[in-house]
């Protein structure tokens, strides 16, 4: 998986008084947890624009005061009417730790039923897995050559090495639905073998 530098500073006053005042100068404030300690930090907010307006999924290094640490976005909080961001968490991890997270799905191939006319729809384009921090896959690529018009591809249907998708076993990944012109041409032919 793909790596991504920050750096923050600890923050010693908490509170939303002290938040604002951060904000107003284009800092965000954050917090890091799952490791001994919780620890409050800030960091700037142009260091988070290529972590968080990306469809890619990242292993933070973050350097708080010199302290490294290694972790992943676990939430993130935007104004309603700016859309910039408010708050940031991370979730600390651990080699020996397998981890939760979303991860992009890519489709790979042509499928058959869209050169019979369907449409091909993407119905999640992200995928919740767990796995340890080393085997964790940029994205999680699925081949669609085989789908015809009706067919779609369950998250039941896929797997990976050293990996466990955690959707639900029946939910639809990726479909090839029957479009109208492609119904037509099927009813048409229908009725002209009539």
């Amino acid at each position: 998986m793909q790596k991504i530098e920050l750096k923050g500073s600890k923050r010693e006053v908490i509170g939303k008084k002290a938040t604002k005042e951060l904000r107003k100068e284009d800092k965000v404030p954050g917090v890091l947890y799952g490791g001994k300690e919780v620890i409050h930090f800030v960091i700037e907010e142009k260091q988070l624009k290529g972590l968080v307006y990306t469809p890619n999924v990242y292993i933070v290094s973050l350097d708080v005061d010199g302290e490294k640490f290694e972790a992943i976005m676990q939430d993130i909080q935007f104004h309603p009417v700016s859309d910039k961001v408010l708050h940031v968490d991370f979730l600390q991890i651990f080699e020996d730790k397998p981890v939760v997270i979303e991860i992009p799905v890519v489709l790979n191939g042509f499928a058959e039923g869209v050169k019979a006319g369907g449409k091909l729809t993407l119905e999640q384009r992200k995928l919740r897995a767990k796995a340890l921090p080393a085997n964790l896959p940029d994205t999680l690529e699925v081949s669609i050559d085989h789908l015809k018009l009706g067919d779609s591809v369950q998250v039941g249907e896929l797997s990976f090495d050293n990996l466990e998708l955690l959707n639900a076993k029946n939910s639809v990944v990726a479909a090839v639905k029957l479009t109208r012109a492609a119904r037509a041409a099927q009813q048409s032919g229908e009725a002209t073998e009539e």
